[in-house]
């Protein structure tokens, strides 16, 4: 009796984990789905050669709804119903409207956290950061990666932890906020980005590096490049900023 109970438990306990995986694989689908759907969408808004898509959402009084709206609202609509612990297949759909509102509400990151609209100014850059970030944490949450074995003492679990946030925090005192927060999950990320020179606007380099060190010099060059690069990036997923001398 006692090994029937013990093998349905088991069995319980891989459904369940199974199930859970599944869903937050389709969270993150549809996370960066309804990003890239979203983007193309006001990308399209945006050219005015397009005159047949649809424009945004206003009220009868010229008020423009935004799709961070639609987002939260559909990401609590969404919780609840995954809190109350649904069976399949509507436990999945759940975790996917989430993943549909949050991928909307990230994409406005930049609108809440600035509170204005600065969708296609160059702060709005920062809601491609964002979804970047979502994209790591849930993407290595999902693949399993952690700091420290699960099986090991309470004393080692404690000093891993430490130890992966202290190298993580440099990560993110030296202006590597993506490698920092990856860190978390995957300690090697974090250690490389605390190795390698700080960005010259972060905390670290202000207070390290001096005007004309050659770490300085070292940075700024590096920093100049790497920027370029990864403009050109979110240029490309996000739509190039609109030039100020044209606001």
């Amino acid at each position: 009796m006692q090994i029937a109970e013990i093998i349905l438990e088991i069995e319980t306990e891989s459904v369940l984990s199974t199930e859970g995986e599944r869903a937050g694989l389709i969270l993150l689908g549809a996370l960066l789905l309804s990003f890239l759907l979203i983007r193309f969408s006001t990308r399209m808004m945006r050219n005015p050669k397009v005159t047949w898509w649809p424009g945004s959402v206003k009220t009868e009084g010229g008020l423009h709804v935004h799709h961070l709206v639609f987002g939260i609202v559909l990401m609590l609509f969404a919780g609840f119903l995954m809190a109350i612990q649904l069976d399949s297949p509507w436990f999945e759909l759940s975790a996917a409207a989430f993943g549909i509102g949050a991928g909307l509400t990230l994409d406005e990151y930049a609108l809440w956290l600035h509170l204005e609209d600065v969708y296609w100014a160059e702060e709005g850059r920062r809601s491609v950061d964002a979804v970047i970030i979502a994209a790591i944490v849930g993407g290595l949450l999902l693949m399993g990666f952690l700091p420290f074995s699960t099986d090991a003492g309470a004393p080692t679990i404690i000093l891993g932890v430490l130890a992966a946030l202290a190298v993580s925090a440099i990560a993110v005192l030296k202006g590597k906020i993506f490698l920092g927060v990856a860190g978390m999950l995957f300690p090697l990320l974090a250690v490389i980005a605390a190795i390698r020179l700080a960005k010259p606007d972060s905390f670290w380099a202000r207070r390290r590096y001096r005007e004309g060190s050659k770490k300085r010099i070292k940075s700024e060059r590096r920093y100049a490049r790497h920027t370029r690069r990864y403009q050109r990036f979110q240029d490309t997923v996000a739509g190039a900023p609109t030039p100020k001398s044209e606001v």
